[in-house]
């Protein structure tokens, strides 16, 4: 009796110590840093998801996950979209708010196709490779935009959902060269939207043609449609599949991709505007209701749930680095095409090394390196060592968007001096101890305000009694990032090569 009371109780345990295994707790939002745009694709029990990182360079990154929750980037789709003035920064060029938009991934016939477009180039791009965890893939190129479109592949024919308010069917010649026939309509946003329908995500899942948008009525938030229908050139009917104020913020939550698990549990990852941080994820559970896909709880977002699927990994899209290692981690991302020559992180082994290029200010300078910020509060704190500045040159971090503030070295002929300048004015200003110092920033996205300090020793942290009032805007369609720099102005009396005209050692960047 005691024996056989010990198995049960045994077999008890075993279930329930399986069942905890197989159940990832998921709190929305996932990363709570910016990744939008996202779409979402599992080949047997891996995800990759891929998002919009418009002019950074290198672009659209590959993050991976065994349980939906955790993610870590994996590699990049390519290092710069085009070796032209817009990417180099000349002739006062830039992609600020273009680059690469909303991919969408795909897996078929054991090759991998991200598919994006352009606005800066009005081109859309179709990356493919077989080696999802290798950076820089071959690529097609149409010289023609489609507006947030969704790629399918049908057997050995190819098509794309695309466009904004108008939504219309494409196909591609098989070799990608471009358009193969008419674009076809296949369905119009009604009247009463502020927003229409775009971010097209594609799908053929049993009998349905599936294209999710997402659309803003008026007077209410960003909401997430689905429209379908049994033949791919339609007719397509129509059904709100989540709509709701969420977290306390009254923007809506959708675009984004919906995806299966080996065990035939649906899940969606729907980005919501979040303010200055970014447009973040959220995980959402779906059902299916007569062949509809319902995301959230009937249709409404969703905090926190239990994935299905055992917990793995951990979060890793933004860190902090050492600069230990002779290759730059993959949580880094260049402002716009990084200069040859420019950097190192071997000159000087455990420092990141940036030669200062001359620049009218940090937004047309090379080589200036970005991280995403994380909310709801973060800081980054840098070492920064300065003996190899030159006169004219600035050097430090900066809370990097639109409407930046930075905290910097500037060198000049009578010593250094600890600036703070936001886009508009100086803040504060004081004179260097020594050569080298400690600078931080301390970002609250709960209120959207950064504030700036710096320290000799670690203990005591000086700065203005300012704080820079955080504003996420769509002229750089970012969250803001952290972007450590060095330049020499433009004005300065005979600015030499990046070669010559000097450099700043980073020690590290904690997180």
């Amino acid at each position: 009796m005691k024996r056989n009371l010990f198995v049960l109780l045994a077999v008890i345990a075993l279930v329930v110590c399986g069942c905890a295994e197989e159940k990832t707790h998921c709190v929305n939002s996932l990363t709570y840093t910016d990744i939008p745009d996202n779409d979402v694709l599992r080949v047997g029990k891996d995800y990759y998801m891929i998002s919009t990182t418009m002019y950074f360079c290198p672009g659209a990154p590959i993050m991976h996950s065994r349980d939906l929750v955790h993610w870590q980037i994996i590699s990049y789709v390519y290092d710069c979209l085009e070796d032209d003035d817009v990417y180099n920064l000349r002739e006062g060029r830039n992609a600020y708010g273009k680059g690469q938009w909303a991919a969408s991934l795909k897996y078929h016939n054991g090759e991998y196709y991200a598919l994006f477009i352009a606005n800066d180039q009005a081109k859309t791009y179709i990356y493919h490779t077989k080696d999802i965890t290798s950076s820089f893939w071959d690529r097609y190129v149409i010289d023609r935009p489609f507006h947030d479109a969704g790629l399918l592949f049908e057997d050995d024919r190819v098509f794309i959902a695309w466009g904004n308010r108008n939504i219309y069917l494409t196909e591609l010649e098989p070799d990608f060269s471009g358009a193969k026939g008419e674009d076809r309509l296949i369905f119009c946003t009604p009247d009463g939207y502020m927003l229409g329908d775009e971010g097209s995500h594609f799908y053929h899942i049993g009998d349905w043609y599936y294209v999710l948008t997402i659309n803003w009525p008026m007077g209410g938030v960003r909401t997430e449609t689905c429209w379908r229908s049994r033949n791919i050139d339609g007719p397509y009917e129509s059904r709100t599949i989540l709509q709701g104020a969420f977290d306390g913020r009254r923007d809506g939550v959708a675009q984004g991709a919906i995806i299966d698990t080996p065990k035939g549990d649906w899940y969606a990852i729907m980005f919501q505007d979040h303010g200055a941080v970014g447009r973040i994820p959220t995980l959402q559970p779906v059902t299916w209701e007569d062949g509809w896909p319902v995301l959230g709880d009937g249709g409404v977002p969703v905090k926190e749930f239990d994935v299905r699927l055992r917990p793995d990994g951990e979060n890793r899209v933004c860190s902090s680095d050492d600069f230990d290692t002779a290759e730059l981690d993959l949580v880094w991302q260049w402002n716009h095409k990084p200069l040859e020559g420019g950097w190192s992180l071997t000159e000087r082994p455990g420092y990141m090394r940036i030669y200062a290029n001359p620049a009218n200010g940090i937004f047309d300078a090379r080589n200036v390196l970005t991280q995403r910020t994380k909310g709801p509060e973060c800081a980054t704190e840098v070492h920064l060592e300065t003996t190899g500045l030159k006169p004219g040159s600035h050097a430090g971090i900066c809370a990097f968007q639109s409407k930046f503030c930075a905290i910097e070295v500037e060198s000049s002929a009578d010593g250094n001096n600890i600036v703070v300048r936001d886009r508009d004015r100086e803040i504060f200003r004081d004179v260097m101890d020594g050569d080298d110092v400690l600078f931080r920033i301390d970002y609250d996205f709960n209120e959207d305000k950064a504030f700036f300090s710096y320290s000799y020793d670690g203990e005591i942290w000086l700065g203005p009694d300012y704080s820079l009032e955080m504003r996420y805007t769509l002229d750089f369609f970012t969250g803001y990032r952290t972007a450590l720099y060095s330049y020499i102005d433009n004005s300065a009396e005979n600015v030499p090569g990046c070669d010559v005209a000097g450099y700043a050692d980073f020690d590290y960047l904690h997180f």
